[in-house]
């Protein structure tokens, strides 16, 4: 999203002390316009409900606008998108909750509206039971629904199990940190990081010079839970960040999926847990998760394939593709009068695609597709 006359104010929103998403949102909605309420008299802040006089006075604090400058410039110089609340870039499922950030600040090229989102959490300390079901469940997905977008965190284990799961298969993946964009943490995950910017992004609400401090990834853990549809744990000891994001997207109404592991097992403990109390669905197969979803599978492939089909089919071929794709098999000369050309011009464009292994002869002069 390119940059604004407002972004400057967009970002000092975001530099009060005292101001969180709460008072942030009750401004705007009360002002109407993010560069007005730092325009607004003191009189006129201070009669907008549950904004205080300390508060208009933080409003007013020059050092704001300063601090709000100093971003601006470090946003400029590295091509950072901002995506204000308002803005249709922003992920519209997280906007729909209720403590969402009001700015976020993205790096990277991705839609994150698409139109189907899985987050997918789970320990840092994975096993090789929870990272082969991780890959083979992004794998799966992937096959079902080649536009579908992968959020984690870029942690270690399962998150970036994830991310790399999802660039292996082609996929659109997002991760979400709890610091600002002038670093990468962990560190060792800076290539994955850079390759994900290529078709996906790196996504936070931190301002830069921002550290990855503990408290600052639980509240990362919103963000990942809010815009998605549905959070999958995949291991979880007792107790642990992802178990949070879970709880989370549970407040959001939002399907968590919990993988299941032997009751031995200390890195399966959460997820067990959660799923016998009933606050996740046990989650066996990709099969079972896009059924609990609701999502057709079977369309969205075919759908899949006939779009890269009809990249290699001319315009007479792709007639006869959608006659044959409406009917079980028919006879040639039926298919020339629908298609009202000659039976000796269609028999050319059915030997055509019958070269390119689209449709069937069968006895009688009757075809039907491959």
């Amino acid at each position: 999203m390119a940059l604004t006359e407002k972004s400057l104010y967009q970002i000092a929103l975001t530099q009060i002390n005292g101001v969180g998403v709460a008072h942030a949102r009750n401004l705007m909605q009360a002002v109407g316009d993010e560069e007005a309420i730092f325009k607004e008299s003191k009189q006129k802040l201070e009669s907008i409900p549950r904004i205080s006089r300390r508060l208009v006075n933080e409003i007013h604090n020059p050092e704001v606008i300063k601090r709000a400058e100093k971003e601006l410039e470090f946003v400029e110089k590295n091509r950072i998108d901002l995506l204000f609340f308002t803005s249709d870039e922003y992920p519209q499922r997280l906007n729909h909750c209720v403590d969402a950030p009001v700015l976020l600040y993205a790096k990277g090229n991705v839609d994150l509206n698409r139109s189907k989102v899985v987050s997918i959490v789970g320990t840092r300390r994975a096993t090789r039971y929870g990272l082969d079901f991780c890959r083979k469940f992004v794998k799966e997905l992937s096959e079902l629904f080649p536009d579908i977008l992968i959020v984690s965190g870029l942690a270690y284990g399962i998150d970036v199990c994830a991310h790399r799961s999802a660039l292996q298969n082609q996929l659109s993946t997002v991760g979400v940190l709890g610091h600002g964009l002038d670093r990468i943490y962990p560190a060792v995950h800076r290539k994955t990081a850079v390759d994900m910017l290529e078709c996906g992004a790196l996504l936070t609400e931190f301002p830069s010079g921002t550290g990855p401090d503990r408290f600052n990834f639980v509240r990362r853990n919103r963000i990942v839970a809010g815009m998605a549809d549905a959070v999958v744990v995949i291991e979880s000891a007792e107790k642990g960040g992802s178990l949070i994001t879970a709880d989370i997207a549970n407040s959001y109404y939002r399907e968590v999926f919990a993988v299941p592991g032997r009751t031995t097992d200390r890195m399966s403990a959460g997820c067990n847990s959660f799923i016998s109390s009933n606050k996740a669905v046990l989650l066996q197969s990709t099969a079972d998760f896009v059924e609990q979803l609701g999502w057709d599978a079977s369309s969205k492939t075919v759908e899949h394939k006939q779009k890269e089909l009809f990249l290699n089919l001319n315009e007479e071929e792709e007639k006869v593709f959608n006659v044959l794709n409406n009917t079980e098999s028919i006879h040639v000369n039926l298919l020339a009068i629908e298609l009202n050309i000659p039976v000796t011009d269609l028999f050319f464009t059915l030997l055509e695609l019958e070269m390119k292994n689209v449709v069937k002869a069968l006895p009688g002069g009757v075809y039907k597709l491959a």
